[in-house]
């Protein structure tokens, strides 16, 4: 498989926003349209490599790691030197895992999204995983300051005998005066494929304005949202959904559910919690735990690492 990256479906009231006008730079302007297209490959037990990387500002890329537990593993951590996202951004990544290759992308902090006056930012991740391949897309968590919109859509493909995971921390309010859920517009969309059939299609939409979303159906008493995708259809996933329940149901401070996809494809892990190191520290456990059974070496995490 190759890593294509299609103009993403954007909703309605995103295309709207769309048309308002910007007084400073317009949307995909200089330093706006951010684009990291990155390619990953290993011989036989050799460490994976970077095999070809095409990157934009406000993207930033220095290399690779190697220091991770899993043989083979590389790390690549993608930087942001603008330090936030601001109205009008667009941000595109796209990483294509070669077969047998493993692969821990990440970023170098938390993507603050700040407050918009019009138009909207834009996240969009394609993550494609050949056969046997490992890949693991872990950036910071996305922190929505007053006012903000941001558009996230994340398209995963995999092989039958690939996994591919992809974490998400939503924080509903910055390090500011700001309440929380005082953003415009959240909608993140999460869709997976194994071999071309649809697996897995996950939505959040969040509009304060128009709806809380502290009431018993959305987040309740709680703020902060964590979720992990888990795609790895030639692991046993029941068992693993169990392990990872039991698991998180010890941690204090946060409520957790699994579930298992579409065709025992993988699983989904969804965490509330009131704050964003609690969330972080169940979705890690998670990621653990999937290490574990996936690759028999558990996550880079500390101490709280089995």
């Amino acid at each position: 498989m190759k890593a294509t990256v299609d103009t993403p479906t954007v909703p309605p009231a995103f295309e709207e926003y769309a048309e308002e006008h910007l007084p400073q730079s317009p949307a995909f302007g200089h330093g706006k349209d951010g684009v990291a297209e990155l390619v990953v490959a290993r011989e036989e037990e050799n460490p994976t490599r970077l095999l070809s990387d095409y990157v934009t500002v406000p993207y930033h890329l220095t290399g690779t790691l190697d220091s991770d537990p899993a043989p083979g593993m590389t790390t690549i951590c993608l930087q942001d030197p603008t330090g936030a996202v601001t109205q009008g951004d667009r941000h595109t990544l796209s990483v294509e895992a070669r077969p047998r290759s493993r692969a821990h992308v990440t970023t170098q902090s938390a993507t603050k999204v700040q407050s918009m006056k019009a138009s909207y930012a834009h996240l969009d991740a394609t993550l494609v995983a050949d056969s046997k391949a490992y890949l693991e897309y872990l950036p910071g968590p996305t922190i929505l300051n007053e006012n903000a919109r941001c558009l996230q859509t994340t398209k995963i493909e995999i092989a039958d005998d690939a996994t591919v995971i992809v974490g998400d921390i939503f924080v509903p309010n910055g390090l500011t005066h700001h309440k929380p859920f005082s953003f415009d517009h959240f909608h993140s969309v999460t869709e997976a494929r194994v071999n071309d059939s649809l697996v897995c299609a996950d939505a959040v939409e969040l509009r304060p304005s128009e709806r809380d979303p502290r009431n018993r159906a959305t987040v309740g008493e709680y703020s902060v949202i964590g979720t992990l995708y888990i795609l790895t259809p030639s692991t046993d996933v029941g068992a693993l959904a169990d392990t990872i329940h039991s698991r998180l149901s010890g941690l204090p401070d946060i409520v957790a559910g699994t579930s298992v996809l579409k065709a025992d494809a993988g699983v989904t892990v969804r965490v509330l919690g009131e704050r964003s190191a609690d969330v972080t520290t169940a979705v890690e456990a998670a990621w653990d735990e999937t290490r574990q059974a996936v690759l028999g070496v558990g996550a880079p995490i500390g101490g709280d690492a089995r």
